[in-house]
C-alpha cells in the first residue's frame, strides 16, 4: 500500500512520487492550504494539499488526529526559511495529490506530545497510543537492535538458540512460582520457569556444548523500578569452560554490542572481589563513576565513650564504616535530615555526620554533635579519611548487613544529588561471592542458586560452609546488575553434598531435583554460564527510569495489566475442569444498632 516510510523521505527523492500510509500527527489549514504531519514507526514528514485537489483536499479537510491515511504525492524542496534542518525530513514537503482515508479515529486520552503531563496509569491503559510516540518506537527500534546484535555475535561463536519449556516443575530458585494447574493431572501444577537454569544443565549433558537463548522468565516477587513479574533473559551456558571462558566471551559481546549500537568504547572491565565490594562500596554491584568509599573505623571507635559507636565496632556482626563527601559541608540540616530519614528505610537507626569547616583550627573548626564524644581519635580519623576544609564525613554504625545497605545506598543516592559522576559508563566483574548466606537463625541458603560450584572440594565445603567462595561472577554497570553467572557443580557427589548442607534430604532432593541428579551420573561436562536480564540492559542503554518504558506491554508496580484488565477472574466451568474450587470471600456481618 505504500512505497516509503515517512522518515525515509528526503532530498535524494526531490520530484519523485510517492505513498506513504500512516496517522495524522498534527494538521494545520494555513490560509485554504492544509499542512499534514503524517507519522509512522519510521518518523514524521509534511504534507501540503492544495484545494486544487478537490478530492484530496476534501479527505484532508475531514481529517483529525490520529486518523489513518494514504497519501500519493511529489517530493519537493520546501521554500527557502520554512527549512527545518533538525528534523530528518526537514528539507523537503510532499505535495499531495491523493488522500485516501483508511480509517478514522476517536480523540486520544492524551495527546502524543503531551505525555509527560499524564500518568503512568493512563499511559499503560491505552499502551497501544502510548506506544506511538516517536521516543516509545526508538527505544523498541534500539531493543530489536540488541537483540539481533546479541544473536548474531552468539551465532558467529558456535552457540545454537535451543528453547526450552515453558511448563515445567517447581524448584526453589529463590522466588515465588507462577503457578499453574493441570487439567489432566488432578491436584498437580506446572510452574512458570524463573530461569532456563536446569534445562540449559541437561543441555550440556545432552553434549550441545554452546546454548544460548533469549528467554521468557517469570517471579512472583515484589517489584521495583528494574522488576517485572515476567522479563526476559538473554541465556548462555557452554562446556568445557572456565570462570576466564565465559567472562572473556560475554565482555566481548557486550563491549561489541555498546560499540556498535550505541558506539561507545566501554572502559576497563576490572575484576574486584564480592568482599572488596562490600567493604568500599557497601555493595555487591558498585556504581563506579561515583567516587566516594566506606571506610572501616571499627579500630578507631572500639576507643570512644560512645556506644553507638563502640558497640557495633567491638561486635563480631558489627562494622562503624564513614563515607567522606568532599564538598558536602554545604548541605544544609534539612538536607541531612532528609537523609537520616532515607538510611532508615535500610534499618538504620540515624546517621551520624562531621562536618570539616576548618581544619588548622581543631576541634573548634568541626561542626557535629558528636565531635565531643572522640576527642581522643578526631585526627587520626580525620587523617585516615584525608578529611580536609568544606568535607563532610557521614558514618553508619550497627550490623555489618545494615551499615553496608544504608551506607551504601546513601553512597548512591549523594552521587545522584549532587551529580559526583565522573564518567558515562563504568563496568566491572565483581568475582569470589560466599558460596551461602545465613538468615537471622543461621539458617544458610544459597547466594546464587544451588547448582553453583564452589571453589573448595565437598570435604572443605561440609568442614566449613560458611567460609566457601563460589565460581560465580557478576557484570555491573553503573551500579546495575547487567548478569550474573558461574560454574555449574557437574558432579554428583558435589550436588548432593550442597543440598545436604541446605538442609535438603535424599527424599526431596531426589522429588525435586531427581532428573538433574540423574543426569550427572551420566558423564556431565564441567560447565558454566551466564544469564543477562535483557530488559535492564535496554534500559541502561536508552537510558530510561524504568524497565516498564523498554517493554511493549509491562505491568504495573502491582503485577497488574491495566490495558488487559489482568489478572482476572475465571468461570466456574473453568474452574471445575481444573478441579479448582475457590473459598467463598467471607461476608461482613450486619452491626446492630
Amino acid at each position: 500500500m505504500r512505497s516509503h516510510y515517512c522518515g525515509q523521505l528526503n532530498e535524494t527523492l526531490v520530484d519523485q512520487t510517492v505513498t506513504v500510509c500512516g496517522w495524522v500527527h498534527r494538521r494545520r489549514d494555513h490560509g485554504g492550504v492544509i499542512f499534514l504531519d503524517m507519522r509512522d514507526r519510521d518518523g514524521i514528514a509534511q504534507f501540503v494539499v492544495d484545494p486544487d485537489t478537490v478530492d484530496a483536499f476534501a479527505n484532508a479537510d475531514r481529517a483529525r488526529g490520529e486518523y489513518v491515511l494514504r497519501i500519493t504525492g511529489r517530493v519537493r524542496l520546501r521554500p527557502e526559511g520554512t527549512q527545518n534542518p533538525n528534523m530528518p525530513t526537514g528539507m523537503i514537503e510532499v505535495l499531495a495529490k491523493d488522500v485516501e482515508v483508511l480509517n478514522t479515529a476517536a480523540t486520544p486520552p492524551f495527546q502524543l506530545d503531551e505525555h509527560g503531563k499524564v500518568g503512568e496509569e493512563v499511559r499503560l491503559k491505552h499502551r497501544y497510543i502510548d506506544l506511538r510516540r516517536p521516543d516509545m518506537i526508538e527505544k523498541l527500534r534500539l531493543r530489536s537492535r540488541i537483540s539481533h546484535n546479541v544473536r548474531a555475535f552468539l551465532e558467529n561463536q558456535g552457540f545454537l538458540d535451543i528453547e526450552t519449556p515453558i511448563l515445567t516443575r517447581a524448584t526453589p530458585e529463590g522466588a515465588r512460582d507462577y503457578l499453574v494447574p493441570s487439567r489432566t493431572h488432578a491436584g498437580s501444577f506446572f510452574a512458570l520457569p524463573q530461569s532456563p537454569q536446569l534445562f540449559k544443565q541437561l543441555l550440556m549433558v545432552a553434549g550441545f556444548d554452546r546454548y544460548y537463548q533469549i528467554a521468557k522468565c517469570f517471579r512472583d516477587e515484589d517489584l521495583r523500578a528494574d522488576r517485572q513479574p515476567e522479563f526476559t533473559q538473554i541465556d548462555i551456558e557452554a562446556s568445557f569452560v572456565e570462570e576466564n571462558d565465559i567472562m572473556g566471551i560475554t565482555e566481548n559481546m557486550i563491549r561489541q554490542l555498546f560499540q556498535e549500537v550505541l558506539s561507545v568504547e566501554l572502559s576497563e572491565f576490572p575484576r574486584m572481589t564480592w568482599q572488596e565490594a562490600m567493604d568500599r562500596f557497601g555493595s555487591d554491584k558498585p556504581d563506579l563513576r561515583i567516587p566516594l568509599e566506606l571506610t572501616d573505623v571499627d579500630d578507631l571507635m572500639k576507643q570512644v565513650d560512645f556506644k553507638v559507636f563502640s558497640g557495633p565496632a567491638s561486635a563480631e556482626d558489627g562494622r562503624v564504616a564513614a563515607l567522606k563527601v568532599p564538598g558536602g559541608a554545604k548541605l544544609s540540616r534539612k538536607e541531612i535530615d532528609e537523609y537520616t530519614k532515607f538510611v532508615g528505610i535500610y534499618g538504620a537507626k540515624g546517621l551520624a555526620w562531621i562536618k570539616v569547616n576548618e581544619r588548622a583550627k581543631g576541634l573548634e573548626g568541626l561542626q557535629s554533635p558528636i565531635v565531643k564524644f572522640m576527642e581522643n581519635i578526631v585526627e587520626e580519623l580525620l587523617d585516615r579519611l584525608g578529611a580536609e576544609d568544606g568535607d563532610i564525613i557521614f558514618f553508619g554504625a550497627d550490623k555489618t548487613r545494615i551499615v553496608n545497605e544504608a551506607i551504601g545506598a546513601l553512597r548512591v543516592k549523594l552521587g545522584a544529588d549532587l551529580d559526583l559522576y565522573t564518567q558515562v559508563w563504568a563496568p566491572l566483574w565483581v568475582v569470589d561471592f560466599p558460596m551461602f548466606e545465613a538468615d537471622d537463625n543461621g539458617r544458610l541458603s544459597p547466594l546464587h542458586h544451588p547448582f553453583t560450584a564452589p571453589s573448595c572440594s565437598p570435604e572443605e565445603l561440609k568442614a566449613d560452609p560458611s567460609k566457601a567462595l563460589s565460581r560465580a561472577y557478576d557484570m555491573v554497570l553503573n551500579g546495575t546488575e547487567l548478569g550474573g553467572g558461574s560454574i555449574r557443580i557437574h558432579n554428583q557427589d558435589m550436588q548432593s553434598t550442597v543440598f545436604e548442607i541446605l538442609g535438603i534430604g535424599q527424599e526431596e532432593a531426589q522429588e525435586k531435583f531427581g532428573f538433574l541428579l540423574d543426569a550427572l551420573q551420566y558423564g556431565a561436562p564441567p560447565h558454566g554460564g551466564l544469564a543477562f536480564g535483557l530488559d535492564r540492559l535496554v534500559m541502561l542503554m536508552v537510558g530510561a527510569k524504568t524497565i516498564r518504558e523498554v517493554i511493549a506491554f509491562p505491568k504495573t508496580q502491582s503485577a497488574a495489566c491495566l490495558m488487559t484488565d489482568a489478572p482476572g477472574e475465571v468461570s466456574p466451568d473453568q474452574l471445575k475442569d481444573l478441579n479448582i474450587r475457590l473459598r467463598q470471600k467471607a461476608k461482613p456481618e450486619a452491626v446492630s444498632e
